[in-house]
C-alpha cells in the first residue's frame, strides 16, 4: 500500500515522501497514529498543491533576500561613538549597533544575528562586514566608526 508520510520516520523516509509499505503496517500503525495518509488521488493532489505553495514561498523569500542584499551591498554606514583621549572607544560596537545603523540609514530591519562579526569593534576606523541575508545570499558593506 502506498502512503504519504506526515512526519519523518527513521526507517521509512522523510515528511511528504510517498512510500510503499505493507497493508497491515499502514492500516494498523501508520494511519491510526497519524504518521501517514493513504496515497489516494485527493491526498496526492493536496500534497502537490502544498509542495507548489512551499516552492513559491521559497522563491519569493529568495527574491526578497536578493533585493535586500542589493540595498546594502557596497554601502557605508556611519556609527558615532564616544571615545577617550587615546582614540579608544568607551565600550564596543556590537552587531546590534550595526543593525541599528543599517535600519536608520535604509529603513531596512536586519536581524543582528545575521551580521557576521568576528569580535565587537573597539576602535575608530572603517571596517568591512558581511550580512548573511538568506541561504547563499550575502552582502558586504563598510561601517565607519567615528568620534562623537
Amino acid at each position: 500500500m502506498k502512503v504519504i508520510l506526515l512526519q519523518d520516520i527513521k526507517s521509512l523516509g522523510k515528511k511528504d515522501q510517498i512510500v510503499n509499505v505493507s497493508d497491515g503496517y499502514a492500516n494498523n500503525y501508520l494511519i491510526p497514529r497519524k504518521l501517514a495518509l493513504p496515497a489516494t488521488d485527493a491526498n496526492l493532489k493536496t500534497l502537490e498543491n502544498k509542495k507548489r505553495a512551499a516552492d513559491a514561498k521559497a522563491a519569493k523569500e529568495l527574491e526578497e533576500a536578493k533585493q535586500l542584499a542589493k540595498k546594502i551591498e557596497g554601502k557605508q554606514f556611519v556609527i558615532k561613538a564616544k571615545t577617550g583621549d587615546s582614540g579608544k572607544l568607551f565600550g564596543a560596537i556590537s552587531n546590534k549597533d550595526v543593525a541599528d545603523a543599517i535600519k536608520e540609514a535604509t529603513g531596512v530591519e536586519i536581524d543582528r544575528k545575521k551580521i557576521v562579526m568576528n569580535e565587537p569593534i573597539k576602535q575608530l576606523g572603517t571596517f568591512e562586514l558581511e550580512v548573511k541575508v538568506h541561504l547563499g545570499v550575502s552582502a558586504r558593506f563598510n561601517v565607519s566608526i567615528q568620534e562623537e
